[in-house]
């Protein structure tokens, strides 16, 4: 049984894993993108909302694999964690990205939100890491690459204010 500072602390880290509150929604960031903009570089910007969208699928799927699968082989750094650059993806390409990071999130927060994973003890294939660390290390990757959508779709004056 976890205690309630534990219980407290699941609760916050699902929180800050969903986004909101002090930070964008996955599901408002990547909502009503036209799709010709999907793969457009705004002037001045280096990535367009593919690439940081893909970015973002990427990376999470990879911080939940090694969070859970001692098996798990990262892409190699830079160029396994990014898209080919200036391309624009299909629709299709686009929904099966949306829909990964969905999944894999939802398993991030699983993990986390399972009173059997002890979120303090180092993962045994790492070097220090614990699933705590990973947790916030994935909220916040997210949230500094959502943020960066929203300024891309800012530049591209495709974003509500």
């Amino acid at each position: 049984m976890i205690d309630s500072q534990e219980k407290s602390l699941r609760q916050h880290l699902l929180e800050l894993l969903n986004g909101g509150s002090a930070h964008a929604k996955f599901e408002d960031v990547v909502a009503k993108i036209p799709a010709k903009l999907r793969g457009q570089k705004a002037a001045g910007l280096p990535h367009s909302p593919w690439m940081l969208l893909e970015h973002l699928r990427i990376a999470q799927w990879d911080i939940l694999e090694f969070s859970r699968n001692r098996k798990h082989k990262s892409p190699a750094w830079p160029e396994g964690y990014w898209p080919a650059p200036d391309t624009t993806p299909t629709p299709k390409a686009w929904d099966d990205s949306v829909k990964q990071f969905r999944a894999d999130l939802k398993a991030m927060q699983d993990l986390v939100a399972n009173p059997k994973t002890d979120l303090f003890a180092k993962i045994p294939w790492g070097d220090g890491q614990t699933i705590l660390r990973e947790a916030l290390l994935l909220a916040d990757h997210n949230a500094y690459h959502l943020a960066q959508i929203v300024d891309a779709r800012r530049a591209l004056e495709n974003w509500p204010e």
